[in-house]
Protein backbone atom coordinates (compact mmCIF):
# COMPACT_ATOMS: atom_id res chain seq x y z
CA UNK A 1 0.00 0.00 0.00
CA UNK A 2 1.59 3.70 -1.17
CA UNK A 3 1.23 5.97 2.01
CA UNK A 4 1.40 9.47 1.56
CA UNK A 5 3.67 11.08 4.97
CA UNK A 6 4.90 14.17 5.58
CA UNK A 7 6.85 15.86 8.37
CA UNK A 8 6.59 19.38 9.62
CA UNK A 9 8.24 21.62 12.49
CA UNK A 10 5.42 24.02 12.81
CA UNK A 11 6.67 26.48 15.67
CA UNK A 12 5.46 26.82 19.05
CA UNK A 13 2.20 25.09 18.45
CA UNK A 14 1.51 25.09 21.82
CA UNK A 15 1.01 29.38 21.81
CA UNK A 16 -2.10 28.26 19.33
CA UNK A 17 -3.88 26.84 22.42
CA UNK A 18 -5.81 28.00 25.56
CA UNK A 19 -4.76 26.49 28.84
CA UNK A 20 -7.45 23.98 28.91
CA UNK A 21 -6.20 22.71 25.36
CA UNK A 22 -8.68 23.91 23.01
CA UNK A 23 -7.59 25.78 19.84
CA UNK A 24 -7.27 29.39 19.51
CA UNK A 25 -9.34 30.77 16.58
CA UNK A 26 -8.90 34.80 17.30
CA UNK A 27 -6.08 37.35 16.80
CA UNK A 28 -2.58 36.84 15.00
CA UNK A 29 -2.42 32.61 17.11
CA UNK A 30 -5.95 32.03 15.09
CA UNK A 31 -4.52 33.45 12.30
CA UNK A 32 -1.41 31.26 12.33
CA UNK A 33 -3.27 28.19 13.80
CA UNK A 34 -5.55 28.17 10.29
CA UNK A 35 -2.60 28.73 8.25
CA UNK A 36 -1.25 25.69 9.19
CA UNK A 37 -4.92 24.16 9.15
CA UNK A 38 -4.58 24.56 5.43
CA UNK A 39 -1.36 23.45 5.16
CA UNK A 40 -2.30 20.23 6.18
CA UNK A 41 -5.06 19.93 4.56
CA UNK A 42 -3.22 20.64 1.05
CA UNK A 43 -0.83 18.15 1.95
CA UNK A 44 -3.44 15.69 2.59
CA UNK A 45 -1.11 13.39 4.63
CA UNK A 46 -2.11 9.94 5.39
CA UNK A 47 0.49 9.78 8.41
CA UNK A 48 2.40 13.59 9.40
CA UNK A 49 4.72 13.77 12.08
CA UNK A 50 4.65 17.34 14.25
CA UNK A 51 7.02 18.66 15.33
CA UNK A 52 7.39 21.97 17.99
CA UNK A 53 3.97 20.24 18.56
CA UNK A 54 1.30 20.90 21.34
CA UNK A 55 2.47 19.97 24.85
CA UNK A 56 1.53 16.85 26.89
CA UNK A 57 1.51 17.37 30.94
CA UNK A 58 3.32 14.63 33.09
CA UNK A 59 -0.32 13.90 34.98
CA UNK A 60 -1.84 13.36 31.52
CA UNK A 61 -4.29 16.01 31.99
CA UNK A 62 -3.27 17.47 28.84
CA UNK A 63 -1.90 15.78 25.66
CA UNK A 64 -0.78 16.70 22.41
CA UNK A 65 -2.53 14.04 20.48
CA UNK A 66 -5.91 15.45 22.17
CA UNK A 67 -4.93 18.95 21.01
CA UNK A 68 -4.15 17.90 17.57
CA UNK A 69 -7.71 16.14 17.56
CA UNK A 70 -9.52 19.04 18.61
CA UNK A 71 -7.53 21.30 16.66
CA UNK A 72 -7.91 19.28 13.14
CA UNK A 73 -11.73 19.28 14.13
CA UNK A 74 -12.36 22.98 14.19
CA UNK A 75 -10.58 23.53 11.31
CA UNK A 76 -12.16 20.68 9.20
CA UNK A 77 -9.39 18.50 8.66
CA UNK A 78 -9.67 14.81 7.66
CA UNK A 79 -12.48 13.53 10.14
CA UNK A 80 -10.80 10.40 10.07
CA UNK A 81 -7.31 12.25 11.55
CA UNK A 82 -6.16 10.56 14.85
CA UNK A 83 -3.61 12.03 16.92
CA UNK A 84 -0.75 10.10 18.69
CA UNK A 85 2.27 11.34 20.99
CA UNK A 86 5.09 9.56 23.34
CA UNK A 87 6.90 10.70 26.44
CA UNK A 88 6.21 13.83 27.78
CA UNK A 89 9.46 16.20 26.72
CA UNK A 90 11.72 18.09 29.20
CA UNK A 91 10.45 21.79 27.52
CA UNK A 92 7.41 22.51 26.31
CA UNK A 93 8.07 21.80 21.92
CA UNK A 94 6.02 17.86 21.73
CA UNK A 95 6.81 15.03 19.01
CA UNK A 96 3.45 13.82 17.68
CA UNK A 97 1.45 13.04 15.25
CA UNK A 98 -1.56 13.28 13.03
CA UNK A 99 -2.88 10.39 10.99
CA UNK A 100 -5.71 8.83 8.90
CA UNK A 101 -7.09 5.98 10.67
CA UNK A 102 -9.31 4.86 8.26
CA UNK A 103 -6.29 3.62 6.23
CA UNK A 104 -3.61 2.59 9.02
CA UNK A 105 -2.93 2.13 12.70
CA UNK A 106 -0.54 3.74 14.45
CA UNK A 107 0.60 3.07 17.98
CA UNK A 108 3.14 4.54 20.48
CA UNK A 109 5.30 1.22 20.94
CA UNK A 110 8.64 1.64 23.37
CA UNK A 111 10.73 -0.92 23.39
CA UNK A 112 10.53 -0.93 27.30
CA UNK A 113 12.61 -4.16 26.75
CA UNK A 114 16.22 -2.30 24.89
CA UNK A 115 19.20 -1.02 26.33
CA UNK A 116 18.25 1.74 24.49
CA UNK A 117 15.06 3.62 26.10
CA UNK A 118 14.69 7.03 24.22
CA UNK A 119 13.59 8.18 28.19
CA UNK A 120 16.68 7.00 30.00
CA UNK A 121 20.23 8.29 29.94
CA UNK A 122 22.45 6.25 27.63
CA UNK A 123 26.06 5.74 26.85
CA UNK A 124 27.89 6.62 23.92
CA UNK A 125 31.38 7.44 22.43
CA UNK A 126 31.03 10.35 20.12
CA UNK A 127 34.79 10.91 20.11
CA UNK A 128 36.34 7.93 18.89
CA UNK A 129 38.32 7.84 22.29
CA UNK A 130 36.86 4.28 23.63
CA UNK A 131 35.50 6.37 26.10
CA UNK A 132 31.64 6.29 26.40
CA UNK A 133 29.56 9.54 27.64
CA UNK A 134 26.01 10.15 29.61
CA UNK A 135 23.58 11.53 27.63
CA UNK A 136 20.04 11.84 27.77
CA UNK A 137 17.57 13.42 24.99
CA UNK A 138 16.11 16.24 25.77
CA UNK A 139 13.09 15.33 23.77
CA UNK A 140 12.77 12.13 24.12
CA UNK A 141 12.30 10.62 20.26
CA UNK A 142 8.44 9.16 19.52
CA UNK A 143 8.55 5.59 18.72
CA UNK A 144 5.41 4.31 16.29
CA UNK A 145 4.44 0.97 15.03
CA UNK A 146 2.07 2.22 11.86
CA UNK A 147 -0.02 -0.77 10.24
CA UNK A 148 -2.24 -0.35 7.10
CA UNK A 149 -5.29 -1.82 7.36
CA UNK A 150 -5.68 -2.63 3.53
CA UNK A 151 -2.57 -5.45 3.66
CA UNK A 152 -1.23 -5.38 7.31
CA UNK A 153 2.23 -4.15 6.39
CA UNK A 154 3.82 -2.56 9.02
CA UNK A 155 7.31 -0.03 9.37
CA UNK A 156 8.44 1.53 12.44
CA UNK A 157 8.42 5.48 12.16
CA UNK A 158 11.08 7.27 14.76
CA UNK A 159 10.17 10.92 14.87
CA UNK A 160 12.64 13.38 16.15
CA UNK A 161 14.19 16.75 17.22
CA UNK A 162 17.27 16.47 18.09
CA UNK A 163 19.83 19.42 19.70
CA UNK A 164 20.04 22.27 18.22
CA UNK A 165 23.37 23.95 17.29
CA UNK A 166 22.30 27.48 17.56
CA UNK A 167 23.71 29.67 20.15
CA UNK A 168 21.59 32.81 21.30
CA UNK A 169 23.58 34.36 24.49
CA UNK A 170 25.70 36.93 23.85
CA UNK A 171 29.44 35.34 24.17
CA UNK A 172 33.34 35.46 23.05
CA UNK A 173 34.64 33.61 20.49
CA UNK A 174 36.35 31.19 23.08
CA UNK A 175 32.92 30.74 24.58
CA UNK A 176 31.35 30.02 21.44
CA UNK A 177 33.77 27.47 20.05
CA UNK A 178 33.07 25.21 23.76
CA UNK A 179 29.39 25.67 23.30
CA UNK A 180 29.78 24.87 19.52
CA UNK A 181 31.78 21.92 20.58
CA UNK A 182 29.22 20.43 23.16
CA UNK A 183 26.23 21.04 21.73
CA UNK A 184 27.30 19.41 18.62
CA UNK A 185 29.17 16.30 20.71
CA UNK A 186 25.41 15.92 21.97
CA UNK A 187 23.50 16.10 18.64
CA UNK A 188 25.61 13.33 17.49
CA UNK A 189 24.89 11.33 20.99
CA UNK A 190 20.94 11.71 20.39
CA UNK A 191 21.54 10.60 16.19
CA UNK A 192 24.07 7.62 17.77
CA UNK A 193 21.31 6.42 19.84
CA UNK A 194 18.37 6.49 17.69
CA UNK A 195 20.81 4.73 14.59
CA UNK A 196 21.44 2.05 17.65
CA UNK A 197 17.43 1.55 17.79
CA UNK A 198 17.16 1.67 14.07
CA UNK A 199 19.56 -1.21 13.97
CA UNK A 200 17.62 -3.11 16.21
CA UNK A 201 14.34 -2.71 14.58
CA UNK A 202 15.92 -3.93 11.13
CA UNK A 203 17.73 -6.07 12.52
CA UNK A 204 14.30 -8.19 13.18
CA UNK A 205 13.02 -7.09 9.82
CA UNK A 206 11.38 -4.38 10.64
CA UNK A 207 10.85 -1.29 7.52
CA UNK A 208 12.23 1.76 9.70
CA UNK A 209 11.52 5.51 8.82
CA UNK A 210 13.18 7.92 10.56
CA UNK A 211 11.64 11.49 10.45
CA UNK A 212 11.89 15.22 11.64
CA UNK A 213 14.28 18.09 12.52
CA UNK A 214 17.92 17.04 13.05
CA UNK A 215 19.11 20.56 12.77
CA UNK A 216 21.82 18.92 10.45
CA UNK A 217 22.73 18.20 6.87
CA UNK A 218 25.81 16.71 5.14
CA UNK A 219 28.42 18.66 4.50
CA UNK A 220 26.73 21.42 5.90
CA UNK A 221 29.68 23.43 7.97
CA UNK A 222 33.01 24.09 9.37
CA UNK A 223 32.83 21.51 12.27
CA UNK A 224 31.32 18.39 10.01
CA UNK A 225 34.77 19.11 8.51
CA UNK A 226 36.14 19.19 11.52
CA UNK A 227 34.67 15.69 13.28
CA UNK A 228 34.45 13.96 9.96
CA UNK A 229 31.05 13.39 10.44
CA UNK A 230 27.68 15.40 10.84
CA UNK A 231 24.84 13.36 12.55
CA UNK A 232 22.34 12.89 9.16
CA UNK A 233 25.29 10.41 7.70
CA UNK A 234 25.68 9.08 11.91
CA UNK A 235 21.35 8.26 10.70
CA UNK A 236 21.90 7.05 7.76
CA UNK A 237 24.38 4.42 8.73
CA UNK A 238 27.48 1.81 8.08
CA UNK A 239 28.64 1.69 3.80
CA UNK A 240 29.91 -1.16 4.71
CA UNK A 241 26.30 -2.96 5.95
CA UNK A 242 24.43 -1.80 2.28
CA UNK A 243 20.86 -3.65 3.96
CA UNK A 244 21.04 -1.38 7.35
CA UNK A 245 21.62 1.89 5.44
CA UNK A 246 18.57 4.50 5.78
CA UNK A 247 18.31 6.94 2.21
CA UNK A 248 16.96 9.95 2.21
CA UNK A 249 13.81 10.53 0.08
CA UNK A 250 15.05 13.36 -1.05
CA UNK A 251 17.96 13.82 -3.81
CA UNK A 252 20.84 15.07 -2.54
CA UNK A 253 21.11 18.89 -2.25
CA UNK A 254 23.10 21.43 -4.33
CA UNK A 255 24.94 24.49 -2.77
CA UNK A 256 24.15 27.72 -3.52
CA UNK A 257 24.84 31.26 -3.17
CA UNK A 258 22.02 31.29 -1.01
CA UNK A 259 23.01 28.15 0.91
CA UNK A 260 21.17 24.59 0.22
CA UNK A 261 18.84 23.99 -2.13
CA UNK A 262 16.74 22.22 -1.42
CA UNK A 263 15.90 23.98 1.55
CA UNK A 264 13.05 23.24 4.39
CA UNK A 265 14.50 26.35 6.68
CA UNK A 266 17.01 29.37 7.06
CA UNK A 267 19.21 31.20 9.74
CA UNK A 268 21.03 34.32 10.05
CA UNK A 269 24.89 33.75 10.27
CA UNK A 270 25.63 34.80 13.84
CA UNK A 271 29.14 36.66 12.28
CA UNK A 272 28.47 37.50 8.37
CA UNK A 273 24.65 38.49 9.41
CA UNK A 274 23.28 36.75 6.08
CA UNK A 275 20.11 34.25 5.52
CA UNK A 276 21.68 31.20 4.85
CA UNK A 277 18.71 28.40 3.39
CA UNK A 278 19.28 24.48 5.40
CA UNK A 279 18.10 21.31 4.32
CA UNK A 280 17.15 20.29 7.97
CA UNK A 281 14.32 18.43 8.24
CA UNK A 282 14.47 14.75 6.98
CA UNK A 283 12.66 11.96 5.85
CA UNK A 284 15.01 8.90 6.32
CA UNK A 285 13.75 5.76 4.43
CA UNK A 286 14.91 1.99 5.34
CA UNK A 287 15.76 -0.66 2.47
CA UNK A 288 12.09 -2.25 1.96
CA UNK A 289 10.68 1.05 1.38
CA UNK A 290 10.72 3.01 -1.89
CA UNK A 291 9.60 6.31 -1.90
CA UNK A 292 8.40 8.63 -4.76
CA UNK A 293 6.82 12.22 -5.38
CA UNK A 294 9.34 13.73 -2.75
CA UNK A 295 9.67 17.27 -2.20
CA UNK A 296 9.81 20.18 0.14
CA UNK A 297 6.92 22.41 0.18
CA UNK A 298 9.20 25.79 -0.09
CA UNK A 299 6.96 27.97 -1.72
CA UNK A 300 10.46 30.31 -2.79
CA UNK A 301 11.85 26.85 -4.71
CA UNK A 302 8.22 25.15 -5.91
CA UNK A 303 6.71 28.11 -7.72
CA UNK A 304 5.66 25.87 -10.90
CA UNK A 305 3.83 23.72 -8.37
CA UNK A 306 0.79 24.61 -8.11
CA UNK A 307 -0.72 23.11 -5.03
CA UNK A 308 2.41 25.00 -3.15
CA UNK A 309 1.58 28.26 -4.96
CA UNK A 310 -1.96 27.95 -3.54
CA UNK A 311 -1.31 27.77 -0.53
CA UNK A 312 2.53 30.09 -0.87
CA UNK A 313 1.21 32.69 1.84
CA UNK A 314 0.52 30.28 4.17
CA UNK A 315 3.74 28.47 3.84
CA UNK A 316 5.25 31.48 4.37
CA UNK A 317 4.15 32.71 7.31
CA UNK A 318 2.66 29.46 9.26
CA UNK A 319 5.93 28.31 10.26
CA UNK A 320 9.91 28.85 10.39
CA UNK A 321 10.28 25.45 8.69
CA UNK A 322 8.98 23.70 6.02
CA UNK A 323 7.00 20.45 5.16
CA UNK A 324 8.70 17.59 3.62
CA UNK A 325 6.38 15.22 1.84
CA UNK A 326 6.51 11.88 0.17
CA UNK A 327 5.02 8.36 -0.80
CA UNK A 328 5.99 5.49 0.28
CA UNK A 329 5.68 2.12 0.05
CA UNK A 330 6.96 -1.37 0.14
CA UNK A 331 9.04 -3.01 -2.21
Amino acid sequence: MKLKIAVYNVEWMRRLFHKDGTPITTGDEGNRSQQLASIVSAINPDFIGIVEGPDTLANGSKTASLQLEKWGAHFGLNNHFKGVHGYPSNGQQELCALYDSSKIKVEFTPTTNSKNQFNEPFLVDTTNRLIKEQYKHFRPPLELTVTSLADNHFSKIIIAHTKSKGIFAPVDYAKFEQISKRDRMRLYAECMSIRNKCDEYIGTDNNVIVMGDINDGVGMDFYENKFNKSAVEILLGDLWKPNMILKSVLSKPKWTSNGWKPSSSRYRDRITEDNINVLIDHILISEGLISSNAKVWNPYLEKDDATIKAISNELKNASDHFPIVAEVENI
